[in-house]
């Protein structure tokens, strides 16, 4: 009995609108607390309000435990549950003055619950676990594009801009900013015009080997960007697309899966029997009647 009127009101959406609205509370007072000026003179409301908000979470897991009826374990069974699970118990926790950065860190992670309350942001993050495993290959394909060029940068244009291009690493972060498309011209500028003609005012004790290199500058940045950003940036757009649909696929199974869950049930399943057995009964009867009566019928004559 009771494991039935928690399930009922654990899918009952009201439940999960006050949920999301408790989050959403949560995410405001973690805002508020930032403001020394406010904490300081209702720091006793925010307490109790913070207080509340606790009280709230603890009761969603007790309820979702609950309706596992004598399977709670099945509750963990769900990242997203040992998520919120985790983020309770951590607010439990006794800690010293050390620990209270770890204290406002999970205050501040109940705002990602609103990622469970809200199917279509869960479909969101789902599709970017999804899409890790493939990301890491076309990370891989782009950081040898970035080792490639850098080294190629800090051959040909080291000693002309030694600012942005004077060592692989800062070669690197260099082109990132250039995939980015940060001011990626003005690099390119540097290079054509020389450090002497462009970008380094203010800082002319650096320039120290200005070299024009106009045509090889135009050829090296803007095939990077065409490859950096047009090629390899848009399969990241690509493989998240793809984790997108795998997504939307399990979140369809998994409503199927939950409609029939709620559907047919064993004691629902009999009582369907006995009254289809006691229809039949009822049929029978008739037809004994009347072959009783076809009987007397037949003697008579």
């Amino acid at each position: 009995m009771w494991t039935q009127m928690l399930r009922d009101l654990r899918d009952r959406p009201s439940f999960q609108h006050a949920i999301t609205a408790v989050i959403l509370l949560a995410g405001v007072l973690v805002g508020v607390e930032t403001y020394p000026a406010i904490t300081e003179r209702f720091h006793g409301e925010l307490h109790a309000i913070d207080q509340l908000i606790l009280a709230v979470f603890v009761l969603e897991v007790v309820v979702k435990i609950g309706a596992e009826g004598m399977r709670p374990w099945r509750y963990f069974l769900d990242p997203w549950n040992v998520f919120d699970f985790a983020i309770v118990a951590v607010c439990f926790m006794p800690f010293d003055a050390q620990g209270v950065a770890v204290l406002r860190l999970a205050r501040l992670l109940r705002v990602l619950k609103l990622v469970r309350a809200l199917p279509k942001l869960q479909i969101l993050v789902s599709a970017l676990l999804k899409s890790i495993p493939s990301m890491g290959y076309v990370s891989l394909l782009l950081f040898l594009l970035f080792y490639l060029y850098a080294v190629a940068a800090t051959m040909f244009f080291g000693a002309n801009d030694p600012v942005h291009f004077g060592s692989l690493d800062i070669s690197m972060l260099s082109l990132f900013r250039a995939v980015t498309l940060e001011d990626w011209t003005d690099l390119m500028y540097i290079q054509m015009y020389g450090c002497a003609g462009y970008g380094y005012g203010g800082m002319e004790q650096l320039c120290t080997a200005s070299t024009a290199q106009p045509t090889l500058s135009v050829t090296y940045f803007v095939s990077f960007v065409l490859l950096g950003t047009m090629v390899i940036l848009n399969l990241f757009v690509g493989v998240i697309m793809s984790g997108m649909d795998e997504a939307q696929a399990e979140q369809r199974e998994m409503e199927r899966e939950e409609r029939l869950g709620h559907g047919p049930t064993l004691p629902g399943e009999l009582d369907v029997l006995h009254t289809q057995l006691a229809a039949l009964q009822e049929q029978l009867a008739r037809v004994q009647r009347l072959a009783d009566k076809e009987e007397r019928a037949a003697a008579a004559k």
